[in-house]
């Protein structure tokens, strides 16, 4: 099972984890080294810390709601040329600078 596309997931600037897609969905997965740190927090409630991947069909409410809505998502579509039915490519790129903790750097192929 090939991944296509993969992002470095940061939260409060530390390596926390990679999000990636794949022909049967997205995976979730939390950096070793970020969970045994002094103090992790996991990326959300609904994905607590844990060894084992996170496995979905769709993209991770969590991470789908870090997407903007409204005329930012219309600006992030029409500069970066971007379907915006791809979430996956919108949580790439428009990402990188979230207000919360938690952003997402794409990883080069």
């Amino acid at each position: 099972m090939s991944e296509f596309r993969k992002g470095n997931v940061y939260i409060r600037n530390e390596w926390a984890g990679v999000i990636s897609e794949n022909d049967e969905g997205y995976i979730f997965k939390y950096n070793k080294n970020y969970l045994t740190s002094e103090s992790p927090s996991p990326v959300s409630l609904t994905i607590p810390l844990r060894e084992e991947a996170y496995l979905s069909k769709v993209l991770f409410p969590f991470f789908d709601g870090l997407i903007p809505e409204g005329w930012l998502l219309n600006v992030v579509v029409r500069n970066w040329k971007i379907d915006i039915n791809d979430r996956f490519g919108l949580l790439l790129v428009a990402c990188k600078d979230t207000i919360g903790n938690v952003r997402i750097m794409e990883v080069d192929k």
